[in-house]
C-alpha cells in the first residue's frame, strides 16, 4: 500500500468518488455534492484557512487501486482549547480492512505531530460542527444535508486504532402528525391562553423584520456563553438572504411576549430530499440539468421531510414551556398540510443536557448516533471525555 498527498484533477476526483463504489449496496446514502466537499479544501471559499491548515489524501493498494482517503486539519483557533493540542481527521473512507485504516490514521497522525498537536478528533470537518462531523454508529437513514453517512464497520476500524468516545451526537425526529407529550403539552396550553404571548410564522416580504427579530433573540440566548459574539445587523441580514431560496415561511416561527421577540423555530425543508436526484452534481458542465432537476423536485412535493435548524429562546423564558408553545403553534399550521409528513432536528451533543429537554419537548426522539472520538498520541496520557455544559 501507499498513500499519495492530493494534488491534481484527477486525484480530487477520484477523492470524490470512492465513497460511490463503497456505498454502492447502500440504499440511504445520499451522496454529497461534489462543490460541497470540494469547497472545504479550496482555500478562496473555506475561511477556516485564514487560522489554519488542511490536507488529503488517497490510499492505493499493492495493484494501485483507490482502497481509501482521509484529511487532516489543524484549527488554530481550537487546537490549543482543549488539554491536548488537538488537530482533526475527517472524510475519511476505506474499504474493511484494519491494515488500510491505520495506514490512514498514521498518515493523518504523523502530519499533525509535525505541527505541534498532540491529540486528533474525528471524524470531523475543516469547519462547522454544523456539518460533516461525527461517525454515524446508529440509526442508518437516509442523512440530512451536510451530515455523513457511513458503512457499519468503519466503527471499529476507528476503535480498534485506538480511538476513545469524546462525546456522542443525537438527531432527534419525530413524525408531523401527533401531540407533544402530556407534560409539555399543558405547558404549552396554558402559555397559549395568556394573551401577551404570540406566535406566528415569518413573512419572507418582511424580511428584514425577521431578521432583526432572530438577531434580538440570538444576541440575548447565546452571547452569555463564552466565545460567543454578539451578532451584527448585517450579519443576521446575510444569513436571512442565504437562505431565503430555500425558505418555507409557514415552517419558521417566532415567539412574541407583549411584541417583544422572545424565541424563534427555524425548519427548513431537508434539502438532501431533493439533492439524492443529482447525483452530486450542481455546478460545472452539468449546471443546468442538475438546477432543472432541483427545481422540478423543489416544486413538486417530492421533500416531505423538514429540518430544525435552531431554536432559541432568550433567557427569562427558558423552562416555562415555550419550546413546547411554539411547535404547538407551528403544528396547527402545518399538520393539516400534506407536503411534510416528518422532520429532524440539527445534532445535539450529550454534553448538552438542556438542549436534549429541548429536543424531547418538541416530541423529538433519538433516531440516529454520531460519535466524535479522540485520539492521544501518547497513549500513557490521561484521556478526557468532552466536559457536560452547566
Amino acid at each position: 500500500m501507499k498513500v499519495v498527498e492530493i494534488k491534481d484533477k484527477a486525484q480530487k476526483k477520484a477523492f470524490l468518488e470512492l465513497p460511490v463504489g463503497l456505498y454502492k449496496s447502500e440504499k440511504n446514502w445520499i451522496r454529497p455534492l461534489d462543490t460541497d466537499i470540494e469547497g472545504i479544501f479550496d482555500k478562496e471559499v473555506n475561511k477556516y484557512f485564514r487560522h489554519g491548515e488542511a490536507i488529503r489524501w488517497l490510499l492505493y493498494s499493492d495493484d494501485n487501486k483507490v482502497i481509501g482517503r482521509i484529511a487532516a486539519f489543524i484549527d488554530n483557533k481550537t487546537a490549543k482549547s482543549s488539554e491536548y493540542k488537538t488537530g482533526g481527521c475527517g472524510f475519511f473512507e476505506c474499504i474493511d480492512d484494519q491494515a488500510a485504516a491505520n495506514f490512514l490514521f498514521d498518515t493523518a497522525k504523523s502530519w499533525l505531530m509535525e505541527r505541534g498537536m498532540e491529540a486528533m478528533e474525528g471524524p470531523i470537518n475543516f469547519g462547522e460542527r454544523l456539518n460533516w462531523w461525527g461517525l454515524l454508529v446508529e440509526g442508518f437513514y437516509e442523512p440530512v444535508y451536510g451530515m455523513p453517512y457511513h458503512l457499519a464497520y468503519y466503527k471499529p476500524l476507528f476503535e480498534n486504532y485506538g480511538f476513545k468516545e469524546y462525546y456522542q451526537q443525537y438527531t432527534f425526529h419525530r413524525f408531523v402528525k401527533g401531540d407533544l407529550p402530556p407534560i409539555y403539552q399543558e405547558k404549552a396550553d396554558r402559555l397559549a391562553r395568556d394573551p401577551a404571548y404570540l406566535f406566528k410564522h415569518m413573512e419572507k416580504n418582511r424580511l428584514e423584520k425577521y431578521a432583526e427579530d432572530f438577531r434580538t433573540v440570538y444576541n440575548k440566548a447565546w452571547t452569555k456563553h463564552a466565545g460567543v459574539r454578539e451578532m451584527p445587523k448585517a450579519q443576521a441580514m446575510a444569513m436571512m438572504n442565504q437562505l431565503k431560496p430555500i425558505l418555507d415561511e409557514e415552517i419558521v416561527w417566532f415567539a412574541y411576549y407583549n411584541e417583544e421577540p422572545i424565541g424563534f423555530f427555524i425548519m427548513i425543508p431537508e434539502l438532501n430530499q431533493i439533492f439524492k436526484h443529482l447525483n452530486g452534481k450542481l455546478k460545472g458542465k452539468w449546471d443546468i440539468i442538475a438546477k432543472l432537476k432541483f427545481l422540478y423536485h423543489k416544486h413538486t412535493g417530492t421533500c416531505k421531510k423538514m429540518f430544525g435548524v435552531v431554536f432559541g429562546v432568550v433567557p427569562e423564558f427558558q423552562g416555562r414551556g415555550l419550546e413546547g408553545a411554539i411547535v404547538k403553534a407551528a403544528s396547527l399550521v402545518v399538520q393539516p398540510m400534506t407536503r411534510y409528513t416528518e422532520f429532524e432536528m440539527n445534532w445535539v451533543g450529550n454534553f448538552n443536557p438542556k438542549m436534549i429537554k429541548v429536543a424531547e419537548a418538541v416530541g423529538g426522539k433519538v433516531r440516529k448516533i454520531h460519535i466524535t472520538y479522540k485520539y492521544i498520541f501518547d497513549q500513557t496520557k490521561p484521556f478526557y471525555p468532552m466536559k457536560v455544559i452547566e
